[in-house]
């Protein structure tokens, strides 16, 4: 395993673990109420009272009850962990490679795990939701090897910008690929509504297969957390330390593959959370990655919950994507970290 961050010899840490506890218990409220807003969100008007009764007195009868037992409960829980896991992903990028822009839905991981999906809905329609979410680990590995493999093998090596213009490219190609084989195979899958991401369809099947996963993931992340801020320090200084460096990148890597592999498969293509949601947590804790990845957790639950009302609310009785409300904030968000970034190079 990796070596701890905290040695003799490390540079400082810019931390505040006081205003992360204030986050993370902040935030764990604000993912109750949030899930809360969420159930009694919708085109029915459903009251507070009508939840908590079918809850303890689940009633088969009652429309109502069936809605939100059947429908707005897995859809809310499962934007929470999808939330987390993309702002999670998002940070692990962002520390091991060192680069302010780095994010699942940019770099083409997200991209590929939805190609892969289509191939398994295409040849092997018949395979359940377990191995979908497998299929769905191997595409965001090959999506992330395209990219990586494209932008290092242009002339000057990586940088922050080439794996975005690469990420461009492999995202746009892959999804242009999956459209193609949807409409050859006549594929019976609104892939559509699919690439614009959202939670709408989210039922408990989708839960519980993911969240174990995703579970799992989040606290390996954590377990990694101090060798990840040794590496954002830079792989000289990490390698100066005494840490093996290839194997928390391997590790690393691995857990971004299982979060954004099991977010994918269940609620498309939404970009943004992993950039926006780091960002924010570094500038209220610090650079300590063993308080910026709870952290990121918390809060992009929070975003997604959030993010999902809106969705929700804006068009009702029809709902706007959820990755389209999303990158309302994200795309603003990108575009400042883009220029700040070429103003430092």
């Amino acid at each position: 395993m990796a070596q701890s961050a905290v040695q003799p010899n490390s540079p400082p840490l810019r931390t505040r673990p006081w205003a992360a506890s204030v986050i993370i218990m902040a935030g764990l409220a604000a993912i109750v109420f949030g899930i809360g807003a969420s159930i009694v969100t919708g085109v029915a008007d459903i009251s507070l009272r009508t939840v908590w009764s079918s809850i303890f007195a689940y009633d088969t009868g009652n429309d109502h009850h069936v809605i939100i037992r059947q429908l707005r409960m897995p859809r809310a829980l499962a934007g929470a962990l999808v939330g987390a896991a993309f702002a999670v992903a998002g940070a692990i990028m962002q520390g091991m490679t060192r680069n302010p822009i780095a994010d699942t839905g940019l770099l083409g991981i997200n991209a590929g795990a939805g190609f892969v999906l289509v191939l398994v809905f295409a040849f092997v329609p018949w395979l359940p939701f377990g191995y979908l979410i497998l299929f769905s680990f191997l595409g965001a590995g090959l999506g992330a090897l395209l990219v990586y493999g494209i932008a290092f093998m242009s002339k000057g090596g990586l940088s922050p910008l080439k794996l975005t213009l690469a990420g461009a490219v492999v995202g746009s190609l892959i999804t242009g690929v999956s459209q193609a084989l949807s409409l050859l195979f006549q594929i019976n899958y609104d892939l559509a509504s699919w690439s614009a991401g959202g939670i709408s369809t989210a039922e408990w099947f989708q839960v519980s297969v993911m969240l174990p996963w995703i579970v799992g993931g989040l606290i390996a992340a954590m377990i990694i957390s101090r060798s990840i801020t040794v590496l954002s320090l830079g792989e000289d200084v990490a390698t100066g330390l005494g840490q093996r460096t290839g194997l928390v990148k391997g590790i690393g890597t691995t857990i971004v593959m299982i979060l954004a592999g099991a977010s994918v498969s269940t609620v498309g293509g939404v970009g943004f959370i992993g950039l926006v949601v780091p960002h924010m947590v570094r500038f209220l804790v610090g650079v300590d990655y063993r308080w910026i990845i709870p952290c990121s957790a918390v809060l992009g639950a929070v975003l997604v919950l959030l993010a999902d009302i809106g969705a929700k609310l804006l068009a009702t009785p029809y709902e706007t994507p959820l990755g389209a409300v999303i990158a309302v904030i994200g795309v603003p968000f990108f575009l400042y970290l883009a220029r700040k970034e070429r103003r430092e190079l």
